[in-house]
């Protein structure tokens, strides 16, 4: 507590004397937010302790900006961001606490206590898999929640993440497949129907929506078989610049540039990169 109040004070020396602090509005500081959550998300794929510890700084900084910002201008404080929060936490989780027990130093949580608390279903959930099922149904008896189950994806989530989400919430109300080994005939489906528009060469609007629905597709599958699709394609295309660079590092070594080698060549030296990569 100490700490997160030296953090506090020394935000409020910068905002009042440091010039670049003191200009910073919600809108300019958006970018910067967006970025450093993803130089946190690069942090945590990395699994570099340090560096994660480092960037959750970062974050945690912008999280007391935007909240000093809302102080200023009489909408909210720290405070009023930290109890919200757990009493969202509270309240979304019946089978933990009972509207008796709040945890906190207000009477009430500001949510409105729960049928969910008095509801024997969620109040037992013994899994993870119920909980979020329970979680769905409770933000949606929130009073300042989630109007519907799709309405709590944000629309500015990366389209890989959005769609997991999109899929991931209507699971959780039931729509999904009975099996997961099904999902591979919509896969197959889906693609056929691509690669037929692709055949036409005519409509790229089509195809585009083809390709939309084939891939909404594999992620679904991806989900089902309980992988993260976006972690995957950041894999493979941290797999992609390795082997690439293999490629590029012995262009200049040989003093050939990559314009001027054929793609055998390339060929070549992309499978000595994999090669070597699974010898190491």
């Amino acid at each position: 507590m100490n700490a997160f109040g030296r953090l506090l004070d020394v935000l409020d020396q910068l905002r009042d004397k440091c010039p670049w602090d003191k200009k910073q509005t919600n809108e300019s500081l958006r970018p910067n937010t967006i970025e450093e959550t993803y130089e946190l998300c690069d942090a945590l794929a990395r699994n570099d302790a340090h560096d994660v510890m480092k960037e959750l700084g970062d974050v945690l900084m912008h999280v007391c900006f935007y909240a000093k910002i809302g102080s200023e201008k009489g909408q909210f404080d720290i405070y009023d961001v930290l109890r919200h929060q757990a009493d969202k936490l509270i309240f979304r989780h019946p089978h933990i606490y009972h509207p008796s027990q709040v945890g906190q130093d207000e009477p009430k949580t500001i949510f409105e206590q729960p049928e969910a608390a008095e509801d024997p279903a969620m109040a037992h959930a013994t899994t993870a898999e119920q909980v979020l099922q329970n979680w769905e149904q409770i933000k949606l008896k929130e009073k300042d929640g989630n109007k519907t189950v799709l309405s709590g994806v944000p629309a500015a989530l990366p389209s890989v993440i959005k769609a997991y989400r999109i899929q991931d919430k209507a699971r959780n109300v039931g729509f999904d497949w009975a099996k997961k080994e099904d999902v591979w005939q919509k896969v197959e489906e889906e693609l056929a129907e691509l690669q037929a528009e692709l055949a036409k060469d005519d409509n790229k609007e089509a195809q585009e929506a083809e390709l939309g629905d084939f891939l909404f597709s594999v992620i679904n599958a991806a989900r089902l078989y309980k992988l993260n699709p976006d972690n995957a394609i950041e894999k493979t295309n941290a797999k992609f610049i390795r082997r690439f660079g293999f490629i590029e590092q012995h262009s200049i070594a040989v003093g050939k540039p990559l314009t001027e080698m054929t793609l055998e060549e390339m060929d070549r030296l992309w499978n000595e990169a994999k090669m070597q990569e699974r010898q190491g």
